[in-house]
């Protein structure tokens, strides 16, 4: 029900002109399940009006719409552009990248609308990484943890805003967005979960133990950092939730997350059988989801694409799988097994990388290539899915089987998405 016709009937006062409502947003996105969580809209809210629902995990209005249209403004699946926010780049004759615009971490950089980023986007380095020595629970090479160790010992940031198991027993191997002000903590959330959690709205730092004014990593998805880069291009109050706090995002390679009980609980539990309180690693490589018990075993080793139905549907909208508009983009495609691919992409994300450097084995990056077919793969899902906004029985377009044939012959190992 369009929002004017709500004020009609509470009050009989037609809408002024120009106004977006929330009820737009749940209609255009959540009810129609291309929500993929990533809390821009409850971040967003200049009057805190959005929160999040307990029983489904999406946003919720908890008070009065003011129709300020910031929540659809800045929602990846609603109003924003989110190729404007990336910079491009070119190349010299070696293939080096070369950044052409100001730092996209700058909080006043503008969005323009300009042409998309070439190839792996603005970076100002790139190599495989491992942490040295190696990290515990550490998903592939330990990178990320490294960084906000670096970053916190040195006092750059004050806390990291990460995913970590959650603490209710009722609810194995879920993740929860939290707000880590140690290193104990940051080390608690090495390791993947493969769940979305609403982590911006976790960016109401009234709650948690920090300086006045203090200073934030956050460690997300690419969904997520295009709300936060968004959000710091654009300056207006913004409620509780302390966008202007983050000075350095760190995006994680991503071609979906998947619904927690869609996949944990009915999936894996109910479906399959498998013994979530064993469960000790749950990885996606080679296009295969694949789950080891605590004792090495392997529990389960399937095809990832028998799982879509697990998986949130607005990811397969998104063609951004390189983070290109974050200060750096992590994931183990294009490297070794241990090791992680990393992208520098602004000075901010330089300037960790190198505070990490004695905590971190850097080498070439092994096979850019690879990125680059995962892109452009993730790219024609993206416009297959838009395709079928206008034409719902169309097949959704997820060509596995050519990404594997694609090593056919190779020394190469295929290599899909690992948080």
């Amino acid at each position: 029900m369009k929002a004017f016709a709500i004020r009609e009937q509470m009050n009989g006062i037609e809408e002024p002109p120009g106004k977006t409502w929330f009820w737009e947003l749940e209609a255009g996105v959540i009810f129609a399940d291309r929500c993929v969580r990533c809390g821009s809209c409850v971040a967003a809210c200049p009057s805190n009006s959005i929160g999040v629902r307990a029983d489904t995990g999406l946003p919720e209005l908890v008070k009065m719409c003011t129709g300020c249209s910031l929540c659809w403004d800045f929602c990846p699946r609603g109003g924003l552009r989110y190729e404007a926010l990336w910079p491009p780049s070119t190349t010299r004759a070696d293939d080096a990248p070369v950044v052409s615009r100001p730092d996209a971490s700058d909080p006043y950089w503008k969005l323009t609308g300009g042409p998309p980023g070439e190839g792996l986007g603005a970076v100002l380095e790139r190599y495989a990484a491992r942490a040295a020595p190696r990290l515990p629970g550490a998903q592939d090479g330990g990178v990320v943890t490294a960084l906000l160790l670096a970053a916190l010992d040195a006092g750059d940031i004050d806390g990291a805003l990460v995913t970590r198991p959650s603490r209710d027993r009722s609810e194995p191997w879920k993740g929860v967005a939290h707000v880590a002000t140690s290193a104990a903590e940051i080390r608690e959330a090495a390791g993947s979960l493969y769940n979305q959690t609403m982590a911006l709205a976790e960016l109401d730092l009234s709650r948690c133990d920090l300086p006045e004014r203090p200073r934030v990593a956050v460690v997300g998805t690419p969904c997520e950092i295009q709300g936060i880069r968004a959000m710091q291009a654009r300056r207006w109050s913004t409620g509780a939730h302390r966008i202007d706090s983050v000075v350095l995002t760190i995006a994680l390679l991503c071609t979906k997350s998947f619904d927690y009980e869609a996949l944990t609980l009915r999936e894996l539990r109910d479906k399959r059988a498998i013994d979530i309180d064993r469960v000790g690693k749950v990885d996606v490589i080679g296009g295969r989801l694949i789950v080891e018990y605590r004792d090495g075993s392997v529990a389960l080793d399937e095809p990832v694409r028998d799982f879509h139905g697990a998986a949130l549907k607005g990811c397969d909208e998104c063609a951004d799988f390189l983070g290109r508009s974050a200060d750096i983009s992590v994931g183990s495609v294009g490297s070794a097994q241990g090791w992680s691919s990393l992208l520098a992409r602004t000075r901010a994300g330089l300037d960790a990388v190198n505070r990490a450097r004695s905590r971190l084995d850097l080498r070439d990056l092994d096979d850019p290539e690879a990125l680059l077919r995962l892109d452009r793969l993730d790219k024609r899902i993206a416009l297959r899915s838009l395709e079928r906004t206008f034409d719902p029985d169309a097949p959704l377009f997820i060509d596995y089987e050519e990404h594997l044939r694609s090593y056919e012959g190779s020394s190469r190992q295929p290599v899909v998405l690992r948080r």
